[in-house]
């Protein structure tokens, strides 16, 4: 049931146009048969869409199954849930004390600010929570989420994401930042973004200038999946950042028909760190409803990190790691945290030494 991908309609890249958000609007720019439109309603129906001008003319027309396609065209494989996915798949809510704030970790909280993107991955995490028409933190509501992080002096680092926090006016980030400075016990603040990629004409001197405290250090994370999506206006807007001071670290799912082979990975680590961005994580994927035909199996990524470790630089060597469903923390996928059930499934031990019954469910 996957979508045919076309070439998209010519475009002039001086122009700054509007990510395409409808099933018609992706038909009518190429980049989805007509006959696909059913389908393609039907998802958009549950999850939102959405493809930057940036994203669109990296598609490459000949290639049916394109990697950067797969990752933001909708497909009718999107609408089989398995049984074990879920609706929030790393458990933000049992960690959500106001809104707005996860605190899973006793040092560092999530400041989600905003529940928007300028593109909407087919594999997301939160895609049940994030869309046009999804709340952005108001006044009092962001008030009350600083009001936390200033009552909880335990919390050192405070990861903006969302959402993509980079979608903020930099009026609106530089008064975040600002804020998040002026709290004593704050010492680092990191963006988790994808703008640098897909929208890289948004990271102007402007916004790079927002992102910088006074006092606080200011990192930021790059989600970049393929090597194909770091041209050279990516590369510009990373520089732009790197510039400017703020150190740059990548995450990368691990995808099914995207990049799940050493060659890719290879190249796309090493396209990273010629960016001067060093690769930290490698997701397995969550259990997002609708997701199962991007996942891999564990074995399948234990082996391709053993293939990338000796041939590959030290510098291209991400933690290959899970979510451990239900919100017990992020681990890497070693034997000293994960073990077979002997049922075909796994046992995880997580940062604190409670075990967890876990299942792949993969396509």
């Amino acid at each position: 049931m996957g979508i045919t991908v076309r070439q998209p309609a010519p475009r002039n890249a001086s122009i700054r146009t509007a990510p395409i958000r409808t099933s018609a609007g992706l038909v009518e720019a190429g980049l989805a048969e007509a006959t696909a439109l059913p389908v393609l309603e039907q998802v958009a129906a549950s999850f939102a869409v959405s493809v930057t001008d940036q994203m669109a003319g990296l598609i490459d027309p000949t290639d049916p199954n394109d990697p950067v396609a797969r990752q933001f065209i909708p497909a009718g494989e999107e609408l089989r849930t398995t049984p074990g996915e879920l609706a929030d798949p790393i458990g933000d809510g049992p960690h959500s004390p106001v809104k707005g704030i996860v605190h899973r970790y006793r040092d560092r909280v999530l400041l989600k600010a905003v529940n928007v993107c300028p593109v909407y991955c087919r594999f997301c995490f939160r895609r049940e929570m994030v869309g046009p028409g999804s709340e952005t933190l108001d006044g009092a509501e962001l008030d009350t989420a600083l009001a936390y992080i200033a009552e909880h002096e335990e919390v050192w680092e405070v990861i903006l994401t969302g959402g993509d926090p980079l979608i903020l006016s930099p009026r609106r980030l530089a008064e975040i930042v600002t804020r998040l400075d002026a709290i004593p016990h704050v010492g680092i603040v990191r963006f988790h973004t994808r703008v640098p990629v897909v929208d890289p004409d948004r990271v102007t001197p402007e916004l790079v200038a927002a992102l910088k405290g006074k006092r606080i250090a200011s990192w930021l994370m790059l989600h970049a999946n393929h090597w194909r999506e770091l041209d050279d206006t990516a590369r510009g807007a990373i520089a732009r950042l790197v510039d400017a001071g703020i150190p740059l670290l990548s995450q990368t799912v691990l995808l099914k028909g995207v990049n799940d082979d050493a060659e890719t990975l290879t190249r796309t680590f090493r396209a990273l760190v010629q960016a001067r961005v060093k690769p930290h994580y490698l997701h397995q994927g969550d259990l997002a409803k609708g997701t199962a035909h991007f996942r891999t199996t564990i074995q399948r990524g234990r082996a391709l990190m053993r293939e990338l470790r000796g041939d590959v630089s030290g510098l291209c060597q991400p933690t290959y790691v899970l979510d451990i469903p239900g919100g017990h923390g992020k681990v890497p996928l070693t034997a000293d945290y994960l073990a077979p059930d002997g049922e075909g499934g796994w046992t995880v031990t997580d940062p604190r030494g409670g075990r967890h019954a876990y299942s792949e469910e993969v396509e």
